[in-house]
């Protein structure tokens, strides 16, 4: 298993094209919302790619503030009112709260991936919205097996509704949450996910 630094170096992290030019049109398809009008006054994207679809956002609306995130920093050129950061969403935390906060496909190259929803979580304004993709066959317990039905009941009493058919997660309103399983480590051999794309795996003991 490796560690978030040598996973961040992996060739199935670094140069992942899942969302790399995806528009604004096709965040609303594959998260199920309406961006623009969930996102209020702040909207946070987490592993936003080149940063396409928020400087599409931007221009619809100047008076959003966007911050998008991406390990790599291979971004477009940026409005005022959107802050793009090179950094990784497991260590970076924003300065305030969002009213939206999305993650189109980045999980699935994320190590500690319950502990970034969690940390989401409480960056969430009252009435904010987060909503992710999400596999939860990538969690997997100490001896390779998915952790299961645990897992999405564990998320559910947090607080998360779980959509098994669109591979959906999603959240409303601020809240802190401490679910049952301690980060160990990640895959990335796991190979394709859902998606056809090689995918990482991420391991937890239960607690």
């Amino acid at each position: 298993m490796l560690d978030d630094i040598a996973l961040e170096r992996s060739p199935v992290v670094a140069n992942c094209a899942m969302n790399r030019e995806r528009t604004l049109k096709g965040y609303v398809r594959e998260l199920g919302v309406d961006v623009l009008a969930e996102a209020g006054r702040r909207w946070l994207d987490l592993c936003c790619g080149t940063g396409r679809a928020l400087t599409e956002a931007a221009a619809a609306n100047p008076r959003l503030e966007i911050i998008g995130v991406d390990l790599v920093d291979h971004f477009v050129p940026a409005p005022a009112s959107l802050h793009l950061v090179t950094a990784s969403i497991t260590a970076w935390a924003p300065a305030g709260r969002a009213d939206l906060i999305t993650c189109v496909h980045g999980l699935h190259y994320v190590g500690d991936k319950l502990g970034a929803l969690t940390r989401a979580a409480s960056w969430l304004t009252e009435d904010g919205l987060l909503v992710a993709n999400f596999d939860p066959r990538s969690v997997r317990l100490p001896d390779g097996s998915p952790a299961g039905r645990r897992l999405t009941a564990a998320l559910r009493r947090a607080g998360f509704t779980y959509d098994p058919r669109h591979h959906r997660i999603s959240l409303r309103g601020h809240r802190t949450i401490a679910l049952p399983y301690a980060y160990e480590g990640a895959d990335d051999r796991a190979g394709p996910n859902y998606t056809g794309h090689p995918a990482v795996d991420s391991f937890y003991k239960p607690t």
